[in-house]
């Protein structure tokens, strides 16, 4: 037997241990909560749970390494669904500009926006981008997040776009942060084509895409579907060939206008359609009778002041509700999924419940780690946060969170 933990009193222990698929409706409340509870851990996983007066062997205690809760709260480790952590510098001229009253194109005219951050990274050596990615991932683990599903977006041409996934790859491998990498070729048109979108299309789908799975540096593909950027037959013919290759499909969607983008998700089994500010009720009526998890990023919307998706529509129609950060330099520099939840809850109507389980088990299921992580229960990645807070609803009344006592990553503490 290697290493074994035990993690003891535990004012609330939030386990999410539930239905196996994604939660919906009154699913989404339940956070199988056991108070006075206790957390057995062995070799990295999940042995036992439950209340600490009811462990069946009290020997196994004895010889485990005690871990205080304090009182606190425990729940899985935050599962972060959207992300772009990959890109040289923040924006910051970007930040005051929008300040001042700039549009986004303006913005974009200046030489800012998107094509300031490509620039960056194609600036960049695959060295450099590690030693920026790194720093930016230990802010995540400790604010609670072990698991980030990880976008490219930032080459928009072969080389750079399996730089960035080269990136992640080589700083998942010495971090204890869980990378699930997706390949964002399609987050918008290079400026060598300007006015060629067609061109690039065919670029991503015929020689970017085939490389990426050769070299198996991505589990997804994504397209910025919406008006500007990628119409829905375009993103079409990019995750056609996606799947070709073994790529499965997320899908940035509805986010600035309705071009039809969430219902193409549905219809192509994608594994989310994420943004959805623009949904309306036939949009909400699809997602709700799909597979597809609806993930909302309300940090870009707070960040840039826009309205907030509709997820109390979502959750009442029964769609599997997930949440993200969108952590990215220009419309959400945003680690902490804590305050997420807080604004899922402030702006979102969601109840506390229901914002822990779309940031943990449906986030999880999301990006088909369900069978391994998002719940408390034995045979699972002890990847477990503990709040230093009497009552997990404290996570979202707080506006910045209560304080983080210790974040475990298999088994380990590592805050």
């Amino acid at each position: 037997m290697g290493l074994r933990v035990l993690i003891r009193n535990i004012g609330e222990c939030l386990t999410l241990i539930g239905p196996e698929g994604a939660r919906r409706g009154a699913q989404m409340k339940k956070l199988g909560l056991i108070r006075d509870a206790a957390v057995l851990v062995e070799d990295g996983k999940i042995a036992w749970v439950g209340a600490e007066r009811l462990m069946p062997d009290p020997g196994r205690a004895k010889l485990s390494t005690p871990v205080d809760a304090r009182g606190g709260v425990v729940l899985p480790g935050y599962v972060d669904p959207h992300t772009h952590p990959v890109w040289l510098k923040p924006r910051l001229a970007d930040f005051e500009k929008r300040l001042q009253g700039a549009s986004y194109e303006e913005i974009a005219k200046a030489g800012g926006g998107i094509l300031s951050s490509v620039n960056g990274v194609r600036g960049a050596t695959e060295d450099e981008l590690v030693a920026a990615l790194r720093p930016r991932m230990a802010r995540f683990l400790s604010s609670g997040t072990t698991t980030i599903e990880a976008k490219s977006g930032y080459g928009l041409d072969a080389d750079n776009e399996l730089k960035m996934l080269r990136v992640l790859k080589k700083a998942g491998q010495d971090s204890p942060m869980t990378i699930v990498p997706t390949f964002l070729g399609a987050h918008a048109v290079p400026p060598e084509l300007d006015g060629r979108r067609a061109a690039y299309v065919l670029r991503v789908a015929e020689e970017m895409i085939p490389k990426v799975c050769r070299e198996g540096l991505a589990s997804y593909a994504d397209v910025f579907c919406d008006q500007g950027y990628f119409m829905p037959e375009e993103a079409r013919t990019i995750l056609a060939a996606a799947k070709a290759g073994g790529l499965k499909a997320r899908l940035h969607a509805d986010q600035l206008s309705l071009i039809g983008a969430s219902k193409l998700a549905v219809e192509l089994g994608a594994a989310s359609a994420d943004h959805l500010d623009r949904a309306g009720d036939g949009e909400i009526a699809a997602l709700a009778q799909s597979d597809t998890a609806a993930c909302l990023l309300p940090a870009s919307n707070y960040f840039l002041g826009k309205p907030y998706p509709p997820a109390r529509a979502l959750l009442d129609a029964g769609a599997a509700v997930t949440l993200a950060t969108d952590f990215n330099p220009g419309t959400a520099p945003c680690f902490s999924m804590g305050f997420v939840i807080s604004l899922a809850c402030t702006q979102m109507r969601m109840l506390p419940a229901e914002a822990i389980s779309a940031a943990t088990a449906n986030a999880a299921w999301s990006l088909g780690l369900h069978q391994s992580l998002g719940t408390i229960e034995p045979g699972k990645a002890a990847d477990l946060i503990c709040y230093d807070a009497d009552d997990h609803r404290e996570i979202a009344y707080y506006v910045g969170g209560p304080p983080l006592a210790w974040v475990m990553k298999n088994g380990t503490l590592i805050k």
